[in-house]
């Protein structure tokens, strides 16, 4: 097997390469994302799309990189349903025979299991949610999705053992540093990324507030700011 590579590009927009060479994309949005300088035509081998909710900017470029790539997408039972009949994307490229997933429902594909975790924000199809992606390594990433913080994470983290959060810290429409900062202390994860930042005018510039508050609040974890197109490789 080899590393575990965890790559930002802008936004909620991750690229994650498994062990064993799985590329999986969380929220994909890339056209029209300013803080993106990676193009569509540069994305190969794309073999799971996950969507957190149907917002603009993070659906994005789900349905172009599916028909594309031929990627098996892996959403709401609602937003499922709105990619299928809405925008054409076939049935057998939808998780679960073209039914999609619900808040704590679990897939194991390729080794790899998808695990749908509640969030608390707004969709405009179903309910919008987070994933826990545990791969074949046993490493395990969670992706909060937007939301804002909830008791419950304490339960997420006691149960699936993080070695790495991608956590929102931008404010406006999700958590913000401070709130962030404290979800460290439930999910107890080794590693943090923070995201959802920095791409339009209203949210936190960048992450130097998050960072000072989580080294406060949660010494023991590691944070690791990104810049967009940077990679990560998680041991």
């Amino acid at each position: 097997m080899g590393d575990v590579i965890v790559k930002w590009h802008g936004h909620a927009n991750f690229q994650i390469t498994s062990a064993n060479g799985k590329n999986i994309l969380i929220d994909p949005w890339f056209e029209g994302n300013p803080s993106c300088s990676t193009q569509l035509a540069d994305l190969k081998n794309i073999d799971y799309i996950l969507v957190t909710h149907d917002h603009f900017d993070h659906m994005g470029n789900a349905v172009d990189i599916a028909l594309t790539t031929k990627a098996m997408i892996i959403g709401l039972v609602e937003t499922a349903a709105k990619l299928q009949s809405d925008f054409g994307v076939p049935q057998e490229q939808v998780v679960n025979g073209g039914y999609g997933m619900n808040i704590g429902g679990t897939a194991n594909l390729d080794g790899i299991k998808f695990t749908l975790t509640q969030a608390f924000h707004s969709s405009a199809s179903g309910s919008p949610c987070g994933f826990i992606v545990k791969l074949e390594n046993g490493k395990t990433i969670y992706h909060s999705g937007d939301t804002g913080i909830f008791a419950t994470m304490a339960t997420l983290g006691d149960m699936y053992k993080l070695d790495l959060a991608l956590l929102p810290i931008g404010s406006v429409f999700t958590m913000d540093p401070f709130q962030a900062a404290h979800a460290l202390t439930l999910l107890k994860p080794k590693a943090v990324i923070p995201m959802h930042y920095q791409t339009f005018p209203i949210l936190e510039p960048d992450a130097s507030e998050f960072l000072k508050l989580a080294k406060e609040k949660a010494p023991g974890v590691k944070v690791v700011a990104l810049n967009p197109g940077e990679e990560y490789i998680l041991k």
